[in-house]
C-alpha cells in the first residue's frame, strides 16, 4: 500500500486560457522540483501517481500516491526527468490541467488548475465537472 503525499488543493481556472497540450497534465517548474526531491528520499519508487476518490462536499477529490509501477490502465507523463502516472478514473478529469506546487508562509500543497471543473467548494479541496 502506498503512503499519501501531501494535501492537494483544487482550482477552477476561469479567468486565464491555459494553453492546449498533448499531455493530459502539464508540470510547472516547480511542481517537477518538488516531485523530484519527495523521491529523492524513496529510491524504490518510480514516480507518483493522482487519482480521484469520491469525497467532500462536491463531489470528488484528487489522492496523490508514491508508485513503484505502471498501472496497465494508468497513463503515464514524463516531463522534466520527472513520471507522473494517471489513474483510469481520472484521466479525463486532468486533460489539460497544470499541476502546480505552491509554498506560503502557512502552507505547501500541490494545485491543480483545471479548466474542467464547473464548481468547486469552499475549502478548495473537492470539485465537480
Amino acid at each position: 500500500m502506498s503512503a499519501s503525499l501531501v494535501r492537494a488543493t483544487v482550482r477552477a481556472v476561469s479567468k486565464r486560457k491555459l494553453q492546449p497540450t498533448r499531455a493530459a497534465l502539464t508540470l510547472t517548474p516547480s511542481a517537477v522540483n518538488k516531485i523530484k526531491q519527495l523521491l529523492k528520499d524513496k529510491p524504490e519508487h518510480v514516480g507518483v501517481k493522482v487519482g480521484v476518490r469520491t469525497r467532500g462536499c462536491n463531489g470528488l477529490s484528487y489522492t496523490l500516491e508514491y508508485t513503484k509501477i505502471k498501472g496497465d490502465s494508468d497513463e503515464e507523463v514524463v516531463q522534466d526527468g520527472v513520471r507522473v502516472f494517471i489513474e483510469k478514473k481520472a484521466q479525463l478529469t486532468l486533460l489539460g490541467t497544470e499541476m502546480d506546487y505552491v509554498e506560503d508562509k502557512l502552507s505547501s500543497e500541490f494545485v491543480f488548475n483545471n479548466p474542467n471543473i464547473k464548481g468547486t467548494c469552499g475549502c478548495g479541496e473537492s470539485f465537480n465537472i
